[in-house]
């Protein structure tokens, strides 16, 4: 008998100070172990998603409800269901970049630059767009991927520096 099993937490609900404390807190009591974990403000809700490494003989059901009853997640959907692929990153996981696309909102946006990266071979590994405090009602925003380009990076990075310009906005890079 496995003396692990892998599980994805999911849950989305209102935004509270200490929700993050109460989650990870109560997840390591159950004896779990995070694997990749992603949290998110979004409005005034949040989103939280993990891979987790739980004891074998524990059930998904149970760590649920144990979620459930903590008073931070009070409203919230909470979601523990098998993880069914492995928890190692594919080398095309890896961080290679970070580029940040900053201006008004533009739709078709990300469907551009998505197109732009895929033509390079390049995968989004994360991707979030926020709006900048105090933009007004011509909202600014930014728009931040982090990707793997596995070759020609220059010239990628060109490429999404020219469709973030045809739709009036600015780019910036790093190499990570």
């Amino acid at each position: 008998m496995p003396e692990s099993q892998l599980a994805y937490v999911s849950m989305t609900g209102p935004d509270r100070v200490g929700l993050i404390s109460a989650v990870t807190a109560r997840l390591f009591d159950l004896g779990a172990n995070l694997a990749d974990t992603n949290f998110a403000v979004l409005g005034t809700g949040f989103e939280f998603n993990a891979v987790c490494d739980l004891p074998a003989d524990l059930r998904l059901d149970d760590v649920a409800g144990e979620l459930r009853a903590l008073p931070q997640l009070v409203g919230a959907e909470v979601s523990v269901t098998p993880f069914t692929h492995a928890a190692a990153q594919a080398e095309n996981a890896r961080i290679t970049h970070i580029i940040d696309v900053v201006g008004g909102d533009r739709p078709g946006l990300v469907a551009r630059l998505a197109e732009a990266f895929q033509d390079y071979d390049a995968n989004i590994v994360r991707m979030n767009s926020t709006r900048l405090p105090g933009s007004g009602d011509d909202a600014d925003y930014v728009t931040r991927f982090e990707v793997y380009i596995p070759e020609r990076a220059d010239s990628c990075l060109a490429a999404i520096d020219n469709t973030a310009q045809q739709l009036f906005c600015t780019c910036r890079w790093q190499v990570v």
